[in-house]
């Protein structure tokens, strides 16, 4: 399996509080070649560790052109916003996040991931014996 290197990039988003009132936040997105489907989001607020979030990659290229997603993470282009704007829904049993994200920073991320590992090609770039190893009980 051959070492491809790791995408990172910093986002500075809004966290959305109510229809006239946001915070900023910053945002790292992370991909990894060897965990080929996801990106990592890790966001870095007031409290002492950051929070991470596991998008699929497909969901978050899916969400530039059209709103996907169901359950715990959503995400759409904002309407009205041209090409700007993108919101990510992140929800979990201690509530609920609504994130406006500029487009083109997450296009550029999802450009420089594809550069590495096309989508459609991510299998490829699983070690299976890995996966399946750790699978079994050892011995």
């Amino acid at each position: 399996m051959e070492s491809l290197k790791t995408v990172v990039q910093g986002v500075a988003v809004q966290l959305v509080i109510s229809r006239t009132y946001s915070l900023s936040v910053c945002m790292s997105l992370r991909y990894e070649p060897t965990d080929p489907y996801v990106v990592r989001a890790v966001f870095f607020t007031d409290t002492d560790e950051p929070v991470e979030w596991v998008l699929g990659r497909d969901l978050l290229a899916d969400g530039l052109k059209s709103s996907t997603g169901c359950g715990d993470i959503r995400i759409w282009p904002a309407v009205g916003r041209g090409d700007q704007a993108m919101y990510i829904v992140l929800g979990s049993p201690a509530g609920t996040a609504l994130l406006e994200v500029p487009v083109q920073d997450v296009r550029t991320f999802l450009e420089n991931t594809e550069e590495l590992v096309p989508r459609g090609t991510e299998s490829g770039h699983i070690d299976w014996n890995l996966e399946l190893a750790n699978l079994f009980p050892k011995g």
